[in-house]
């Protein structure tokens, strides 16, 4: 994508005033600043452009060309300005002043089920969003939620797109990125990312959501990988008691190895834990064992010991062990609505 209007502007945001750093960390900060004028407050992410020795700009205009592609999606985090120096970027997003969902759930220990199930509802319209226009997060988590307002009586918006990727027929995008907790299986096997890979990290938060902890975490990042790539999945009494079945459900038919057969972000939609019907309309999920690490592919593809699919539990039981596998105006804005043009094999856009 193109984008029209782009120019340099001081890095000292003269208009505005700094008052809070939010969050740090090795490539970019985000602090709080207000409009000197207005008095409105923003959000501002700054981003060094060289990484490693490496000039990283491309990356940030992909972000940057989300972010004008979302504009109009109530779900996202809706950039206003973007300034430029030869070593920093800035991006002037609105301030989401609620913070992040991962601080409400480290204070709870989880939500309450009725809350996860509206916090869904949102996270999937946000994704939703994103698909129809090809567009894969590749990183969703509560730590990308923010939330407009205190908790509870709050909306959730969307943000982070630093590793977003556009995924178009015919052209493979595979690549190591995400957060360990959160990562499909087709990334730590290096086959191809598609927009099903978001939905396995649905399936993840909707965990997480619900009990507080994370369904794969070991005691090392190699541990944690060989749970997603086994899909080693268990629903302990003492952290899902009184979870609905539905619920239950929901996580399986996301935590599928195979992405072909993840629910996408409509059938989540319209699945029974988020529309509340007593009734599941049955959905062929297709199945193998699960694959022993040290058996997985190097450059991806399936097992030659696969056996045929089998049928998936009855809805309504709770499944221990492996899971289903393989199967507004502003005074200034100088960024203009991007315009297709030019996407590059890794999925990002320029």
């Amino acid at each position: 994508m193109v984008l029209r209007g782009f120019r340099y502007v001081a890095l000292t945001l003269s208009r505005c005033s700094y008052l809070i750093l939010f969050s740090r960390g090795k490539f970019a900060a985000v602090r709080r600043v207000t409009h000197k004028v207005t008095g409105v407050a923003y959000a501002a992410k700054f981003i060094r452009k060289r990484r490693r020795s490496m000039d990283q700009r491309q990356e940030i205009l992909h972000e940057v060309a989300v972010l004008c592609l979302a504009e109009s999606a109530h779900r996202i985090v809706n950039l206003l300005e973007v300034y430029e120096t030869p070593t920093e970027m800035a991006l002037v997003l609105e301030l989401a002043a609620g913070g992040e969902l991962q601080r409400v759930v480290d204070l709870q220990d989880g939500l309450e089920e009725v809350e996860a199930v509206r916090i869904m509802h949102q996270v999937l319209d946000a994704i939703g969003y994103l698909h129809s226009h090809n567009i894969a997060h590749l990183d969703l988590k509560p730590q990308n939620m923010l939330l407009t307002t205190a908790y509870p009586d709050t909306d959730l918006k969307l943000c982070d797109f630093g590793i977003s990727r556009l995924i178009r027929e015919g052209i493979e995008v595979r690549e190591i990125l995400g957060t360990p907790d959160y990562v499909a299986p087709e990334i730590l096997s290096y086959e191809p990312i598609s927009l099903a890979t978001d939905m396995w990290s649905v399936g993840v938060l909707a965990y997480v959501l619900l009990s507080g902890y994370s369904p794969f975490a070991g005691d090392t990042k190699q541990q944690t990988f060989c749970n997603i790539s086994q899909c080693i999945l268990t629903f302990p009494d003492e952290l899902f008691e009184g979870i609905s079945p539905a619920a239950i459900h929901f996580i399986q038919s996301t935590l599928v190895v195979d992405p072909r057969c993840r629910l996408n972000a409509a059938e989540c939609l319209n699945h029974p834990w988020l529309t509340g019907m007593a009734l599941l309309v049955e959905r062929p999920l297709c199945l193998s064992p699960s694959v022993d690490p040290g058996a997985l592919p190097a450059e991806g593809g399936d097992s030659e010991d696969s056996l045929p699919p089998s049928p998936p539990p009855p809805y309504g039981t709770p499944r221990l062990g492996p899971c289903l596998p393989p199967c507004s105006q502003h005074d200034s804005i100088i960024v203009s609505s991007p315009v297709v043009d030019i996407i590059h094999d890794r999925g990002i856009i320029c």
